[in-house]
């Protein structure tokens, strides 16, 4: 049985400069129909960066949509056409000052194929040298470095919640057991 559903009809409801929404008519399998709500998104980079002494970097940031200051990786939205690996060492400089001249991809993932196209890439950074922080006009965030067991532990308790970091936290974790 085929699950690929046909696209009969897209309709731009919303343009943004982070993200579109359309809604697309659908024929799905067996000649029934149905409406698709899509959020289109470039993509992003998360960066899992860790210090000489082994502390990860995460950064505390609020969110409107979620009405919360959370723990998270460094990250942010592709530029049009920008190399990801390239993303991550802007990103990570602008929002915590650190740089590196070499990162190395983790893995990537969908956000949330249901509703979107979002995928994001996550890298890990090594080798790091501290600067400034230039976090981009409105973007305010706080800079907190955090051991492995720590992060863990925080993601056991609920109290880091954000997917990619806890995505990350956990690949880099299993990174370090397959070495």
């Amino acid at each position: 049985m085929s699950f690929e559903e046909k696209t009969l009809k897209s309709e731009r409801i919303y343009e943004g400069k982070v993200v579109n929404l359309r809604v697309d008519t659908v024929e799905l399998p067996q000649k029934k129909y149905s409406k698709r709500e899509i959020v289109e998104h470039a993509g992003a980079v998360g960066i899992l960066a860790v210090t000489e002494d082994q502390k990860i970097v995460l950064v505390k940031q609020f969110r409107k949509p979620i009405e919360e200051t959370i723990l998270e990786i460094p990250a942010g939205k592709l530029e049009a056409k920008e190399n990801p690996a390239e993303c991550a060492i802007r990103e990570l400089s602008e929002e915590t000052g650190y740089t590196t001249a070499k990162v190395k991809k983790l893995l990537e993932f969908y956000s949330s194929p249901g509703f979107t196209n979002e995928i994001l890439h996550i890298y890990l950074a090594e080798d790091l040298q501290e600067g400034v922080a230039h976090p981009d006009e409105g973007e305010y965030v706080e800079t907190l470095h955090m051991s492995l067991d720590d992060a863990l532990e925080k993601i056991a308790k609920g109290e880091i919640k954000d997917a990619k970091t806890v995505i990350a936290v956990l690949a880099y974790k299993n990174m370090l057991n397959m070495i």
